[in-house]
């Protein structure tokens, strides 16, 4: 996909990894970038378009899509995480949670903008997933369903779209250098990092990043017995 001239939006904008999409869209030569957030922000760069967009809401996303009917670029970045294990109390309404962002509303927004896409010459879609999507952990028992959901949806996303000519990315990452890590020790990749790998897949319309080797390592070994990845 050519990114010059293009029209993009990216969710979750206001700050980590959807701040430094919008940059970078706008340094591959992107003429717009709307950058959507569930609160009002200022943007420290010049041409990015604040736009107030809450996932979660039905006829806020669809009031958007609209709105927007210039966007070739999708960029579904916002994402939460409530710590949660199998045996916390609160596991339940995380789940909700988690569910209601990483998937539904990760949907919502891919399914609203498909006309506008659609209308705009198939343009792309990509969505922000996680190793998660393959890989649980003691305090991922709410996030990583959601993101496996996710990595569902998009794979379904992939082939409802392609016969508009859509190029649907899935990006899956392990630790970012962002706030949502932020107390993690183990070693994390800068957002800039993942968006360099993001934009040279659009250029050359690839469907999947895997960002480091964690992720891709974990990938691999999906195809072992279980135990190399839960070892008992």
């Amino acid at each position: 996909m050519k990114l010059e001239g293009s029209v993009a939006l990216v969710t979750g904008a206001n700050r980590g990894l959807g701040a430094a999409f919008a940059r970078g869209l706008l340094a591959a030569g992107a003429s717009t970038v709307y950058g959507a957030a569930r609160g009002p922000f200022d943007p420290d760069t010049p041409g990015i378009v604040p736009v107030r967009l809450d996932i979660t809401d039905p006829a806020q996303v669809a009031a958007v899509a609209e709105q927007l009917t210039d966007v070739s670029v999708v960029v579904n970045n916002a994402g939460v995480f409530h710590p949660a294990s199998v045996l916390d109390d609160g596991l339940e309404a995380a789940l909700r949670a988690d569910f209601e962002t990483n998937a539904l509303g990760t949907l919502a927004v891919s399914r609203a903008f498909t006309p506008v896409l659609a209308a705009n010459g198939g343009g792309a879609l990509v969505n922000i997933l996680s190793v998660a999507s393959w890989l649980a952990g003691p305090l991922f028992a709410a996030y990583a369903p959601s993101k496996a959901a996710a990595w569902s949806l998009t794979n379904a996303l992939r082939v409802g779209l392609r016969p508009q000519g859509t190029l649907v990315v899935a990006v899956h990452a392990g630790f970012l250098d962002t706030d949502m890590a932020a107390a993690v020790t183990a070693p994390k990749t800068a957002p800039d990092a993942v968006v360099a790998q993001v934009l040279e897949a659009l250029a050359a319309d690839r469907e999947e990043v895997l960002v480091d080797d964690v992720t891709r390592q974990v990938k691999a070994a999906l195809s072992a017995e279980l135990t190399t990845l839960y070892p008992r």
